[in-house]
């Protein structure tokens, strides 16, 4: 139960989400004890990224204690954990039966395309089906109050889109029927993307789609479909929805032309130059948001943004530097982000789609991928319900690791 409803809570109750991955972690680690090592209860220790991961882990947890144990640091640090068991319980336990994993996939794509729904009705009723109108500036929300749709749909498309295009794939034997079907579906998750008026989102959605393509042939000219109607998708929405065509476009040329002196660029260089003072060590867990305000580290970097930020360097103290590498970086110091990124590898390693994989793990792949690519802006590591969507698509993408396609359209 805990599986199945946790893409439900994850999409509207932040904090039942996090509650329910806390059950997972729990239960998971009793389950594995009770078992014990006479049924290999503890089997799942070995994978590499299950090693990888406590190894990242342990890392961070070390730095707290010794540099930074203090503002509750050191136990934020130690519970951090029990979102990657949770996507162990998932991956490792729970989904392996065929029929629960097909029904959390099921619910998972399903979510997906409600809060695409709900985009489509702000944009053509001007609220969406809680009554909540466009964001102030115009962006559609879908259905939030602020503008954190697109981020999560990004992720959540590309399983969906997979699971339409083997859908098709086995149920089509013309060729051009194939082609018309997968194009159509590709076309709709593109503009559905343009219409949230996200950059980063949008940017990392059409790098899933690639990614998909390259691994799923069937769908490669329909990508290309997908491709080519971007200019013309970004016209239409230019008309239906201003604000986001300015959040996607307008707004995206003014950041990349001024990247240095954007918001971004300038906490990107405070992050970096807080990690200049401890290479080693770092700053322990939330180094960034404890100890940002250090007037040591009140000074640019030439080669990146050497310029004082417009309000003070204090605006620069927000919750996290936006982007997980810096995150490990600041946290943990060089070998955390080591760890970090050679725990990401694994993960994808794992992940990686052997031949013969349903299409939906193609999906999963690109998704956890996208959610871990390195240049993105991106929420807090562990911050739900984003984090959450992350270690959900992670546990589900593990569940799939020696199931086989046999008739061109399985969700399990």
């Amino acid at each position: 139960m805990t599986a199945l409803v946790l893409p439900l809570t994850l999409t509207h109750l932040r904090g039942l989400a996090e509650a329910d991955l806390d059950i997972l972690a729990v239960i998971f680690l009793l389950r594995s004890g009770i078992t014990g090592a006479t049924n290999d209860g503890w089997g799942w220790v070995r994978e590499p990224w299950v090693l990888a991961t406590f190894a990242w882990w342990g890392w961070q947890m070390l730095c707290t204690a010794m540099v930074s144990p203090g503002h509750g640091a050191l136990v934020q640090a130690a519970v951090a954990i029990r979102f990657p068991l949770a996507a162990a319980a998932l991956g490792c336990w729970i989904l392996k039966d065929a029929t629960i994993r097909r029904r959390v996939v099921w619910i998972t794509c399903a979510c997906g395309l409600y809060i695409a729904a709900q985009i489509i009705v702000q944009a053509v009723c001007g609220h969406n089906l809680f009554g909540n109108p466009r964001f102030p500036d115009g962006v559609l929300t879908g259905p939030y109050k602020t503008p954190r749709a697109a981020a999560p749909l990004s992720r959540l498309l590309l399983p969906t889109l997979m699971l339409g295009c083997a859908f098709i794939a086995a149920r089509c034997r013309s060729r051009i029927v194939r082609l018309v079907g997968m194009s159509g579906v590709t076309v709709a998750v593109v503009a559905i993307t343009i219409l949230a008026g996200q950059r980063m989102p949008f940017a990392l959605c059409m790098f899933g789609i690639a990614i998909c393509a390259l691994l799923y042939r069937p769908m490669r000219p329909a990508a290309l479909v997908g491709a080519c109607a971007i200019p013309l998708l970004v016209l239409a929405v230019r008309v239906l929805s201003p604000g986001s065509f300015s959040h996607l476009v307008t707004r995206a040329q003014e950041q990349l032309a001024h990247f240095s002196q954007s918001p971004y660029g300038q906490i990107y260089t405070h992050a970096v130059v807080m990690a200049q003072g401890h290479p080693l060590l770092g700053q322990g867990y939330d180094a960034y948001r404890h100890h940002c305000a250090d007037p040591t580290t009140f000074h640019g970097l030439s080669w990146l943004s050497p310029g004082i930020p417009d309000g003070g360097w204090q605006s620069l103290c927000v919750q996290h530097p936006h982007n997980h590498y810096l995150q490990a970086l600041t946290n943990a110091g060089v070998p955390g982000l080591i760890l970090f990124c050679m725990m990401i590898i694994c993960w994808l390693i794992a992940l990686w789609p052997r031949k013969g994989a349903p299409a939906v793990a193609i999906g999963l792949f690109a998704a956890v991928l996208i959610q871990e690519w390195p240049i993105a802006s991106s929420s807090d590591f562990l911050n739900l319900p984003l984090g959450g969507w992350g270690f959900l698509l992670l546990g589900l993408g593990l569940s799939f690791r020696g199931v086989s396609e046999k008739h061109g359209f399985q969700a399990g």
